[in-house]
């Protein structure tokens, strides 16, 4: 279990599950955010970017394009708080920063405003598809940062408070399930990418081994009130067809228009989202899933149509429709375990 942590007073205590988005600016992220606060979920909106003030209130239209620059965590919290009528709370934060500081903050400022952590979902990403040759070493870096070590301070941070969640303590994390043809023509990017789902294959097996996985029951004093707290879990989710991001949106000004007839609407990775927070914890966890597969197999939605940017184009899929076992006969036997944490080294 994490240590115990002196949390900060919270200014602004709320009585529902709190999420909190990391690279919720634009694209996916935005759409999750939005969808989680129709849901009832206090979002915390957090990416890079901003907007002042005095530009918001200039923006027109508004929302502003969602894969634009113009599309900014304050943006999106407005749109959450004044169109959705929900509950939005906008901290800016740097998944780069190599001391974590900026994860840090944010966390802590999360825990401040609202007094509780329920749901993490990181979407936060940088990309570089290329060859190792034609891949700077500053750009893998970067991506090391943002990707793998980006996600670790952010589940290292957000651990005891998820721990404490009587909604469950759920992470959900963009990242792909493990097979050799991800790593063609963009080795760089794969490393991160496949070192964020070992983070949560890992962290399933400690929840696993921390029990703290299966629903608990604990009874409060006096009153003899009950509480249930739900299942922690940590899952993983990849599109199983391309989602229209900003991403895409520029390649479909390098590549034609003809690009937007594989697209998806991001409706379906946020609704794949949903369905794995109401999921059963063991269901879910230690799970590298796709968005399509999951709904299907495991919500029964049938029409997918809904979700193509172009009405009545088939878009192609761009995941395996089989996947690798990454169990071994052996998967049980750890032999003898040792903790370094606890070891004096």
């Amino acid at each position: 279990m994490p240590p115990a942590i002196d949390k900060p007073v919270a200014t602004s205590p709320i009585d529902k599950p709190v999420a909190l988005v990391i690279g919720a600016s634009r694209g996916i992220g935005r759409q999750v955010a939005i969808d989680l606060a129709k849901k009832g979920y206090a979002v915390v909106v957090s990416a890079k970017s901003t907007t002042s003030p005095t530009a918001l209130r200039s923006l027109h239209p508004f929302p502003p394009d969602p894969n634009s620059s113009l599309s900014t965590i304050t943006t999106v919290a407005h749109e959450i708080t004044t169109l959705h009528h929900g509950t939005a709370l906008a901290i800016p934060c740097d998944t780069s920063d190599p001391t974590g500081t900026s994860l840090k903050s944010l966390i802590s400022a999360t825990i401040k405003h609202f007094g509780h952590l329920d749901v993490l979902v990181y979407n936060s990403g940088a990309i570089w598809w290329s060859s190792v040759a034609t891949t700077p070493s500053k750009r893998y870096q970067l991506m090391q940062r943002v990707n793998a070590d980006g996600l670790y301070a952010a589940i290292q941070y957000s651990l005891p408070y998820l721990h404490e969640s009587t909604y469950g303590g759920r992470v959900v994390v963009v990242c792909p399930p493990i097979y050799s043809r991800f790593f063609r023509g963009k080795t760089a990017y794969a490393m991160g990418k496949v070192a964020m789902s070992v983070l949560v294959k890992g962290l399933a097996m400690d929840f696993e081994r921390e029990g703290v996985v299966s629903p608990k029951t604990a009874t409060g004093e006096g009153d003899g009130m009950v509480t249930r707290q739900k299942g922690m879990a940590i899952s993983g989710i990849w599109p199983a067809v391309a989602v229209e991001s900003a991403a895409t949106e520029k390649q479909a000004k390098d590549r034609g228009e003809d690009m937007k007839r594989d697209l998806r609407k991001p409706t379906i990775f946020s609704d794949a989202i949903l369905a794995i927070l109401e999921a059963p914890a063991e269901k879910v966890n230690g799970e590298l899933l796709l968005d399509e597969d999951f709904l299907r197999e495991h919500c029964g939605v049938e029409d997918f149509d809904k979700y193509s940017v172009v009405k009545g184009s088939k878009p192609r899929r761009i995941m395996p429709k089989r996947l690798p076992d990454l169990r071994v006969e052996e998967q049980d036997d750890e032999g003898v375990r040792f903790d370094s944490a606890k070891a004096k080294l």
